[in-house]
């Protein structure tokens, strides 16, 4: 899966570093990548199966898809830990 949530952010700010994406445009983004994390996932998920009812499915294809799921989903909760980890920032600086 390619990650193009972080360029079409990186687009939002390369025309005008002053310009703020509206808040609409974010949760597409965010909504959108969460989506093909779970697409990957569940992907995943049907070839495991496959695999085991004896389909045409190569075992390395399986592992690949396994390690791509596993890898979205980690780089999803980075996110979501430097998300939270900001926004624990922010209230402490408000005290």
């Amino acid at each position: 899966m390619k990650v193009n949530a972080v360029n079409q952010l990186k687009n939002l700010f390369a025309d005008n570093p002053v310009v703020k994406p509206n808040k609409a445009e974010f949760d597409n983004i965010f909504t959108n990548f969460v989506g093909k994390v779970n697409d990957s996932q569940l992907n995943a998920g049907k070839l495991v199966n496959d695999f085991i009812d004896g389909k045409d499915v190569q075992l390395h294809e399986v592992m690949i898809a396994g390690e791509k799921a596993k890898t979205n989903f980690d780089l999803l909760m980075e996110i979501r830990n430097k998300a939270l980890d900001m926004y624990k920032e922010l209230t402490r600086m408000q005290i």
